[in-house]
């Protein structure tokens, strides 16, 4: 920096001077008062230190913020005093050269107009200028030991401008001192208390009323919570009826609102630190204010989070809606109505919650009400147009159309809380809940469509009654998987034959949906027009073998098929084919349990099959079990149920009634696990029911 930058001391040996560029940042205050004390205590003028380090800390303070620029300081001391210029290299227009003494107290309000760093200069400095240069703007100050001014010029001031400066005049005994006024810039809140503004409130408010005198003082602060305006901190008494009390505006953004009062006598300092401690204290609130609001943002999305997942849990559809109030009160509003829109386009309430449950009753009866002003008739024009629309009394608040995949399945009504109205943070939430909302109850919706089609679909490939025949007992029990939107390969048939016999069928196509219940009805079907025309089982399998062979896919089908007619006696003669299907298990009525038939080939792997026929008599009480690999794969951790724990679990069941042998078999497959299916279950039973 050229020693134009800044004024030049009267030259000598006793001389000392320090020049330093410094980064624009908020270590920069404490390097140049870093420098000057350095250069202070080489010149012995540490009685000068006080009113040094702080008008330092302005300047470069406010060269900082404002500038945003390098800085350039200079300090210069003499056996007298120090002059100390602080030069930026923001760009602005060159105005004329302004030089002054410090200034008397009547000038002091028109000095703080331009800056409380000014006002600090002009106060304690023994004279000061400002000068504005091509490559940027420089503000100096000169400090003189008590009774030892010395006349310093700043190049380019005229010297008329100086030579009137003579000794600095006496401060008044009401103005404040250095040390005070240090003191009260220094004073900080507490990194780390809790909620450290009311104390950092009460300092400053102390400090700033003990300086000029004030009899009380309070600071009042409005953080738009809903709790109304508190009293952050309080001074001395409270203020006296007729007093003009002293009040200053605190500089914060909304939410936030409040103000600093002094009951303070008239008195040339008294604003000017006022609105420096309300400066001071509203840089803080502010920081308060966007810290809360960043807590406040991250409690936002942990709470859209939840919601969210709270929601994807839910498939019911009305259990969907009636979580969404649930959600909402009393977080987001003192009430909530979620009505959904019918085939007619009508609204309908699906769910209400009220954060005092006595007004829920009035809050059903408000929603009722119809009319054009009515609650509801805004409610339709939030549906009707899409977009927020605001509820008048007595329910205010406002209505969110639910919207998913572009359709309009209803709104959300939110009741505002009766201390304060949604900030913007607030309605986007909401927003946001209504669209999740909207989202989920669409899922639900789709998933309960689903649900009945397949159950529909799953109900016309099985039998709705099984026949009643006379000797022979038929029992049939099936359990769908887990999955009760998928429609599952597994079924089961009795058909009879044109001989008077009857087929027992039970078959399992592999894989699950649509697609394998295409099959499976396919397989159904073939089989009953076979049988129904006379076509004996072997070659009634070969035929379906090639029909799912040539069909391709990659769909297979085992099948078990027994033709029961009557034997010699009171026996039951079985024909019993098997195509890839587990072998049945045969429970004689004097006990024990074991499997019979002979295994063949699964249908539509192969263009040929093998299918040995096994006559299986079924003496009166004797039953045979047929099931799917849905009971014997059924898991328990890596644990099967298999089939020699199938074969154990109906030994114990021979002798008993059809019906109770399938549903005690259903019951220990299913007690098994504790998890839900993975596949079908299917069981069927024949018993010989001859007495």
């Amino acid at each position: 920096m050229s020693a134009e930058a800044g004024p030049a001391a009267t030259g000598g040996r006793d001389e000392h001077v320090r020049r330093v560029r410094l980064p624009a940042d908020r270590r920069t205050p404490a390097a140049a008062r870093a420098l000057v004390r350095s250069v202070l205590t080489e010149a012995h003028l540490d009685e000068l230190a006080n009113e040094a380090m702080l008008l330092t800390t302005e300047l470069s303070t406010n060269a900082v913020e404002h500038a945003r620029t390098e800085l350039d300081v200079e300090v210069v001391a003499d056996p007298v005093g120090i002059t100390v210029t602080v030069s930026d290299f923001a760009a602005g227009p060159v105005e004329e050269l302004t030089v002054g003494v410090r200034n008397d107290a009547t000038d002091i309000d028109e000095v703080s107009e331009r800056g409380r760093g000014l006002l600090l200069v002009d106060h304690f400095a023994s004279r000061w200028g400002t000068t504005y240069l091509p490559t940027g703007k420089g503000v100096w100050f000169r400090l003189d030991l008590p009774g030892r001014a010395t006349v310093v010029r700043h190049p380019g001031v005229p010297a008329a401008a100086t030579a009137g400066g003579g000794a600095p005049a006496t401060p008044e005994s009401s103005a404040p001192s250095a040390g005070a006024m240090s003191e009260l810039m220094q004073t900080t809140p507490d990194p780390y208390a809790e909620d450290p503004l009311p104390d950092f409130a009460t300092s400053l408010l102390t400090r700033v009323a003990e300086m000029v005198g004030a009899a009380g003082g309070v600071v009042r602060l409005d953080r738009g919570d809903g709790q109304g305006t508190q009293v952050l901190a309080r001074y001395g008494r409270q203020p006296r009826p007729g007093n003009e009390l002293l009040r200053v505006a605190l500089a914060v953004h909304r939410p936030y609102a409040g103000e600093l009062e002094l009951d303070a006598a008239p008195s040339a300092y008294a604003r000017p630190l006022a609105v420096l401690m309300a400066e001071r204290l509203s840089l803080h609130l502010e920081n308060d204010r966007l810290r809360r609001a960043d807590v406040r943002r991250q409690a936002w999305l942990t709470f859209l989070a939840e919601a969210s997942e709270l929601l994807a849990q839910s498939l019911d559809v009305e259990l969907t809606m009636a979580l969404v109030p649930q959600l909402v009160v009393p977080r987001l509003g003192q009430w909530c109505a979620v009505h959904t829109t019918d085939e007619w386009g009508r609204l309908r309430l699906a769910a209400a919650s009220h954060a005092d449950e006595s007004v829920l009753p009035q809050l059903h009866q408000v929603l009722a009400e119809t009319g054009p002003d009515s609650v509801q008739a805004r409610l339709r024009e939030a549906s009707r147009n899409g977009t927020q629309m605001p509820l008048g009394a007595p329910m205010e608040g406002f209505a969110v159309p639910l919207i998913a995949r572009g359709q309009r399945l209803g709104t959300l009504a939110v009741g505002r809380h009766q201390r304060h109205r949604h900030d913007p943070d607030e309605v986007a939430v909401l927003e946001d809940v209504a669209r999740r909302a909207a989202l989920a109850i669409e899922n639900a919706r789709i998933h309960a469509e689903r649900r009945r089609v397949a159950h529909t679909l799953q109900q016309s490939l099985l039998p709705p009654v099984l026949p009643v025949v006379e000797g022979i007992g038929f029992a049939a029990e099936y359990v769908p998987t887990g999955g009760d939107v998928d429609v599952g390969g597994d079924f089961y048939d009795v058909v009879p034959l044109p001989d008077g016999r009857w087929l027992v069928v039970i078959g399992d196509v592999s894989g699950k949906g649509v697609q394998a219940a295409t099959v499976t009805g396919l397989v159904r079907d073939v089989i009953r027009v076979l049988v129904g025309d006379g076509k004996p089982l072997p070659e009634a399998l070969a035929r379906v073998n090639e029909t799912l062979f040539e069909r391709g896919g990659g769909r297979y089908c085992t099948l078990a098929l027994a033709a029961v007619g009557p034997g010699e006696g009171d026996q039951l003669d079985v024909s019993l084919h098997l195509a890839g299907h587990d072998r049945p298990v045969l429970l004689p009525a004097g006990g024990g349990a074991r499997f019979v038939g002979t295994g063949g080939t699964a249908l539509g792997l192969l263009d040929s099959i093998a299918s040995p026929t096994a006559e299986v008599p079924l003496d009166p009480g004797d039953s045979l079990v047929f099931y799917t690999d849905g009971v014997t794969e059924r898991r328990r951790g890596r644990e099967l149920f298999g089939t020699d724990r199938l074969r154990d679990a109906a030994a114990p069941l021979a002798g008993y009634s059809a019906d109770v042998i399938a549903a005690r078999l259903r019951s220990t497959a299913i007690g098994f696990s504790t998890e839900a299916p993975r596949d079908d279950i299917a069981i069927l039973v024949l018993r010989n029911d001859a007495t």
